[in-house]
C-alpha cells in the first residue's frame, strides 16, 4: 500500500470514529450546560474554563467564542475567563504553590457564588482539574466537566458531567470543541431575554 492510500484510509478511519461518537452520544448534558451558561450570561455572572495541554488551548478558543462570538452588539457577550490563558499567572502559581493549584488559586480570587466552571479533560483525573472542581464546590460555583476515556474522578466531582467514552485524546479534544461550538451557535441564536446592565 502506498503512502497516499495509507493516509487516505487513516483519515477515513479517524472521521468514522468521530462520526460514530457523535451519532451515538446523549446530548442532554450539553443541553443543561447551555441553559446554565445562558443563565450566567443573563445575570452577568462569570464562566470559567480550563484544561491542560490541548484542552487548555481549547479553553482559550472557547472563551473567545463566548466573549465575542455570541455577542450581537459591543459589550453584549458573556463574562468568560480561560484560566489557562495567562502564562505569568500559571508559572507563578506553579512555582510558588505547585502545578496542582494553578487553576484553583485563580478561581479562589476571581470566582463568586453563582458563577459557572467548565473543565475540559481527557482522563478526568488531572490533579489541577480535581483541585479546581473542589474549589468550585467550596465556593458554591456550579461545575461541568467535559470528559473522555472513563471520565475519571471528575465524573462524580463535577455537578454536571458530559462524558464521551472514547479512548483517544485527539477525539476527546475534538469533542470539547464540538460541544463548545454547538453552544456558541445556540447562544448566538437564543440570547437571554433579560440581560444584566452593562
Amino acid at each position: 500500500m502506498d503512502s497516499t492510500t495509507q493516509l487516505e484510509n487513516f483519515c477515513t478511519d479517524y472521521a468514522n470514529k468521530l462520526s460514530d461518537v457523535l451519532g451515538s452520544s446523549d446530548w442532554s448534558g450539553v443541553v443543561q450546560l447551555g441553559l446554565d451558561m445562558r443563565e450566567c450570561w443573563a445575570a452577568g455572572r462569570q464562566v470559567f474554563i480550563c484544561g491542560n495541554g490541548g484542552s487548555a488551548g481549547n479553553a482559550i478558543h472557547l472563551a473567545n467564542d463566548f466573549l465575542y462570538g455570541i455577542a450581537k452588539r459591543t459589550g453584549g457577550g458573556m463574562k468568560v475567563n480561560a484560566l489557562s490563558a495567562n502564562p505569568a499567572v500559571i508559572t507563578c502559581l506553579a512555582n510558588d504553590v505547585g502545578y496542582d493549584y494553578i487553576y484553583s488559586e485563580q478561581l479562589a480570587v476571581q470566582g463568586q457564588s453563582g458563577d459557572l466552571l467548565v473543565v475540559l479533560s481527557g482522563s478526568g483525573n488531572s490533579p489541577n482539574i480535581l483541585r479546581v472542581l473542589e474549589q468550585a464546590q467550596a465556593m458554591d460555583i456550579k461545575s461541568c466537566a467535559i470528559l473522555g476515556y472513563k471520565g475519571g474522578q471528575c465524573r462524580s466531582l463535577a455537578n454536571l458531567s458530559i462524558h464521551f467514552p472514547v479512548d483517544d485524546m485527539q477525539i476527546a479534544e475534538d469533542l470539547q470543541l464540538v460541544v463548545g461550538h454547538m453552544l456558541m451557535k445556540w447562544l448566538y441564536q437564543n440570547p437571554p431575554k433579560v440581560r444584566a446592565p452593562l
